[in-house]
């Protein structure tokens, strides 16, 4: 099954249209020009142009997967509308949500004069510090203290410790934004192309963190990069895919027309079989 090209790219002129088409077929075009601004935003700070922050220097964790989960949460906050909408979630969320997505990661940047090493080495406490990112920026776009939390608390979710219902939220439509936004982390990531090719990097990334913060061996989930590929499948059917079912309350279920396979789905089912291929003994990758 071929992917939408908003899917599988990496440009943000691809989110910018996917984010403008989404939000015209929901009936919703005034959202536009305020969820351009961030994703421009996000854009410059990514690639070092905000004033007190360094370009992006991770290649897993890189501008490419904000701007697919950015393009995923669309595509979710879609399918939620057209076939099971939440009460109190209504255009205010979808924006909260959207722009939850493009600062979910910001918290990788290193400000300026933070030299050593790369922002791998937040992975811990990313998002930590993409809510102080976002509790300073947001205001300037005039969103008010009780949105900033939102956006807050959705951020906060998508780390593996930070179960949702172990989260207060304010109101539901809070809650499901944090549903939406985890999985469109998880199955932005895990669906792309590249997913089986980039664990290299991914392992690259984790071992930094675990440096700095000084987690013995003994304790570290992974101690190679060949150790994290044959534990991915696991990881995506024991942990991710049981999480999304019932953490985020299934809400994975709106990439799909009902009738059809889901894309994201089908896409994540295919790079866990290339991971798996890819790990038989004696099978060289090329």
């Amino acid at each position: 099954m071929a992917l939408p090209l908003a899917m599988v790219s990496k440009q943000p002129a691809d989110a910018a249209a996917h984010v403008r088409q989404v939000f015209g077929e929901l009936g919703w075009p005034s959202s536009v020009p305020l969820l351009l601004r961030v994703l421009v935003d996000m854009e410059t700070a990514f690639a070092g142009r905000r004033q007190g922050y360094l370009p992006i220097d991770m290649r897993y964790h890189d501008f490419g997967h904000t701007l697919q989960a950015t393009v995923c949460v669309a595509d979710l906050v879609l399918g939620q509308q057209k076939t099971a909408p939440v009460e109190g979630f209504g255009q205010r969320a979808a924006e909260l949500c959207v722009i939850a997505a493009l600062l979910h990661d910001v918290g990788f940047l290193k400000t300026a004069g933070d030299l050593a090493g790369t922002g791998a080495k937040y992975t811990m406490v990313h998002e930590y510090r993409s809510c102080d990112f976002a509790r300073a920026y947001l205001p300037e776009l005039g969103l008010d203290p009780p949105e900033i939390e939102d956006v807050c608390s959705a951020i906060s979710c998508t780390g593996p410790r930070n179960l949702i219902s172990a989260h207060s939220f304010r109101h539901a439509a809070a809650r499901r934004m944090a549903c939406l936004l985890v999985t469109a982390d998880y199955v932005a990531q895990m669906s792309a192309p590249d997913y089986a090719d980039k664990l290299d990097f991914l392992y690259a990334e984790f071992v930094e963190a675990f440096h700095h913060e000084k987690i013995p061996e003994e304790r570290r989930p992974y101690h190679s990069a060949t150790e994290l590929k044959l534990k991915t499948p696991d990881f995506w059917e024991k942990f991710v895919r049981p999480m999304l079912d019932t953490e985020a309350a299934g809400v994975q279920r709106f990439l799909s027309v009902t009738g059809q396979p889901n894309p994201y789905m089908q896409a994540i089912a295919d790079n866990i079989a290339e991971v798996r291929r890819r790990g038989q003994p004696g099978l060289v990758h090329t």
